[in-house]
């Protein structure tokens, strides 16, 4: 006996569908909402950090002495504890670390991601890409204080840099790494797979490919993991605590010791009486310049982007 097999009509499917259609329509729109809630709040949460810094900062000129400009405010080194003059030495200090911080990470960080995605290093051998990676995951959940106290025994003790900008730059790096390395990865992985076979079938050879074509349309991603490590090393504190130091003179070369900005920041919010103020325009400066490097990247990118199309 053969069952009976029961087929809906095309009107029963219409009916059914227009019964659903107000419900999936009202899912449409409560999903809808809820994302541009996200997203304003986000972009609120944004602007109201800000401006809470550049209110203070303006702020804290106003209340400074008449002789005070912001022209001063970035030349000057640092006097009384930093309630006094301004950050020129602070920020010689920043830009030493980070330079010593990127030159390390970024070409170290680029080699491992194209080692993770181009090579067959790691294409043959999984267990070894997925190895590398967890391992990347792990050391980019590692708290910085972590970081700080593996740098100051590494490269202050053992390596004899004492607190110096060379030791701060290392530690950071070793920080970055793992942040940067995944973000390049997504970047190289974001290139589609049929422009590798397109450039192999003309001939290139793998490094020619890399170099011509897979590094060129990767530059957005490359962006966004610059951003994301420059930013990761701006904002440090805790790791230069321990590295780096808080001397507040100018630094005549890589193995003298340096302040941070966002060290500096920190001091004067904590341990200086009256040094708030400040630590307003300290802050609002850290907040311009992560702006304009995030600014810059993404000129870059979407210049690459609008090119590879």
């Amino acid at each position: 006996m053969v069952a009976e097999v029961l087929v809906p009509t095309e009107t029963e499917i219409e009916t059914e569908v227009a019964a659903w259609a107000p419900v999936s329509r009202w899912g449409d729109h409560a999903a809808a909402v809820a994302v541009w809630a996200v997203a304003l709040g986000v972009a609120a949460m944004l602007l109201w950090i800000v401006g809470d810094v550049i209110i203070g900062a303006m702020g804290g000129m106003a209340k400074a002495s008449s002789d005070a400009s912001w022209w001063a405010f970035f030349t000057q080194a640092p006097r009384a504890l930093g309630v006094k003059g301004g950050i020129g030495s602070v920020l010689v200090s920043t830009a030493m670390i980070l330079a010593v911080c990127l030159s390390v990470a970024l070409p170290l960080g680029l080699g491992t991601a194209v080692l993770l995605t181009e090579t067959g290093a790691t294409r043959g051998d999984a267990r070894l890409a997925r190895a590398v990676r967890r391992s990347l995951d792990v050391l980019a959940g590692v708290p910085s204080i972590v970081f700080g106290l593996f740098g100051s025994v590494l490269f202050c003790e053992v390596m004899g840099m004492g607190f110096s900008i060379k030791a701060g730059g290392l530690t950071l790096a070793c920080m970055v790494l793992p942040i940067f390395i995944r973000a390049a990865e997504d970047g190289l992985r974001s290139v589609p797979e049929a422009w590798r076979h397109g450039a192999t079938a003309l001939g290139l050879s793998r490094s020619a490919s890399l170099r011509r074509v897979v590094l060129p349309a990767a530059i957005p991603g490359l962006a966004v993991a610059f951003v994301l490590g420059v930013g990761r090393a701006l904002a440090e504190t805790a790791a230069l605590l321990f590295t780096a130091g808080t001397v507040t003179r100018m630094p005549g070369s890589l193995d003298d010791s340096g302040r941070a900005l966002s060290v500096h920041i920190y001091e004067l919010a904590m341990f200086v009486n009256g040094g708030e103020p400040a630590a307003y325009r300290s802050a609002a400066v850290l907040v311009v310049l992560l702006l304009g490097i995030n600014l810059a990247a993404a000129t870059v990118a979407r210049k690459y982007t609008l090119r590879n199309r």
